[in-house]
This record gives C-alpha cells, sequence and structure tokens, in this order.
C-alpha cells in the first residue's frame, strides 16, 4: 500500500520501521546461501504494493541492472519471488512469496535430498566395501575389529540419513506441521 495519504512524519516513521525489518531480512539469508543484497531486494518486494520490475528495483536499491538481474534470479531459483504477467506491461515483473514456509520447505527439501542421497550412495557403497574387507581378513587379526568398528559407524550414519529423509518428506507433504504447528500471525 502506498504511503502517500500518510503525514511526512508517519510515512518517516513507516520507512524506518520496514528499512529496519529489510536489513534484518538481509542478514537472514544466508540460511539460504544468498547475499545480503539479494535478502534487501527481497525485503523490497516484501513491502512493495505492487509487482516491480527490474528497473523499479534498482532505482529503489540503487543497484546496476545486471547486479537486480542476478538477484531476482537468484529469488527465482529458489522460489522465494514470482515472475508474474500484468495487463499492458510488456516487462518483466517480480513479486515476493509470502508464504515463508513454502519456501524453506522448497529450499531446504530440494538441498538436503541431494546431500542425503549423495552420502547415502557413498557409505552403502563403503559399507559394502567393508564387508569384503572383513571377510578377507581372519578372525584372530585385529584389524578385523577396527575394520568392523569402522563398519558398525557407518551403518549408525546411514540410520541418521534415512531419518534425515523422513524429515525431508515431513516437511514436503506438510505433516511437520501436525508436530510443530505454524503459528497464527495474530498470536505474535
Amino acid at each position: 500500500m502506498s504511503l502517500d495519504h500518510l503525514s511526512q512524519e508517519h510515512q518517516d516513521k513507516v520507512i524506518k520501521i520496514r528499512k529496519r525489518v529489510i536489513e534484518a531480512i538481509g542478514r537472514s539469508m544466508d540460511l539460504y546461501g544468498v547475499t545480503q543484497s539479494t535478502g534487501h531486494l527481497y525485503g523490497l518486494l516484501f513491502f512493495a504494493d505492487k509487482p516491480m520490475t527490474l528497473d523499479e528495483m534498482g532505482q529503489e536499491m540503487k543497484m546496476s541492472k545486471t547486479s537486480m538481474s542476478t538477484s531476482v534470479r537468484t529469488l527465482l531459483d529458489l522460489q522465494m519471488v514470482n515472475k508474474v504477467w500484468e495487463k499492458g506491461s510488456r516487462k518483466d515483473l517480480y513479486e515476493v512469496e509470502y508464504d515463508w514456509f513454502q519456501t524453506f520447505t522448497d529450499y531446504f527439501a530440494i538441498e538436503w535430498r541431494k546431500s542425503v542421497e549423495t552420502s547415502l550412495q557413498i557409505f552403502r557403497k563403503s559399507i559394502e566395501e567393508m564387508q569384503k574387507l572383513i571377510q578377507d581378513v581372519p578372525e584372530e587379526d585385529a584389524i578385523r575389529r577396527v575394520l568392523m568398528e569402522d563398519q558398525r559407524k557407518m551403518e549408525e550414519a546411514v540410520g541418521y540419513y534415512l531419518w534425515l529423509n523422513r524429515l525431508i518428506d515431513s516437511l514436503e507433504s506438510g505433516d511437520i506441521y501436525q508436530l510443530i504447528p505454524k503459528d497464527n500471525p495474530r498470536d505474535v
């Protein structure tokens, strides 16, 4: 919503509050692996009363169109902003994705799933190779106990990654919100 209908004093106060929030958003964006300036852009779009073009964002942020384009592309890839169509506009318009729960889920489910799959593949192959080594070593050989302990540790790690897979499944299905409900913004 435009601030034009407010007195200059109230506009200044609102702008000060928004800047504080935008700064906090920028600082917290390292959680998603993005720069603080990209986080500031997200904050700008968060408070925008309408979708914005790259030119409008660049003007507000005092950033080059190239930097702005890179930041927007990052936010699009993270599904934190959406490209929208507006009748009569020939330029691309962008608006923020307000569902932070979905943004969190989309980002972390994808990132964690990649990591889990890679790690599980490595651990399973390593356990299989360790098992073959153990079979080749005589029972009374001290190295056999070391190999068996290594195998046990890797099997425990596999258990962790299988648990992490279930956590990811619960994020994607929304089941996690039964255990940890989303807060009602009115209760904050």
